[in-house]
């Protein structure tokens, strides 16, 4: 097998994504998740366009696989009011895609991922500032 070809790249595309993960943070495994269910919808959309079917499906199916995951490891003890305006978010994102995938809908993926990139940007910022008051608390004990 030649190192360029298509099978060898998923398999280090696939590795790569493994070892991302196995190092990952919770908070940088969400990112992974929701990073992963964008890039599914996006290349929904595309085969929308296209007019792949059964591609459409597999990369809807596992973008709502991502989301059910993203509101199974929601926290509602601990997170309360958030975690359930999440948690019906995450359960309204999955609906919507499953109407597009039926009908074959890019204005409901295009709202998917307009949602999606909200919920990457908002946990994004929610990483700058957990790393700055960890900068902050190292700063402290270092006093």
């Amino acid at each position: 097998m030649r190192s360029g070809s298509p099978r060898g790249m998923d398999e280090y595309r696939r590795f790569g994504l493994e070892s991302q993960v196995a190092n990952a943070s919770p908070h940088e495994l969400v990112q992974l998740m929701l990073d992963g269910a964008a890039a599914r919808v996006a290349a929904a959309r595309s085969a929308v366009e296209a007019g792949e079917t059964a591609l459409k499906g597999l990369l809807i199916g596992k973008a709502i696989g991502l989301v059910e995951g993203l509101r199974a490891s929601l926290d509602a003890q601990r997170g309360g009011e958030l975690a359930a305006h999440l948690a019906a978010l995450y359960d309204y994102i999955a609906r919507r895609l499953l109407e597009a995938n039926l009908r074959s809908d890019v204005a409901i993926l295009d709202e998917v991922a307009d949602l999606l990139r909200e919920l990457q940007a908002g946990w994004r910022e929610v990483g700058r500032v957990v790393a700055a008051q960890g900068g902050l608390a190292a700063e402290a004990a270092a006093r």
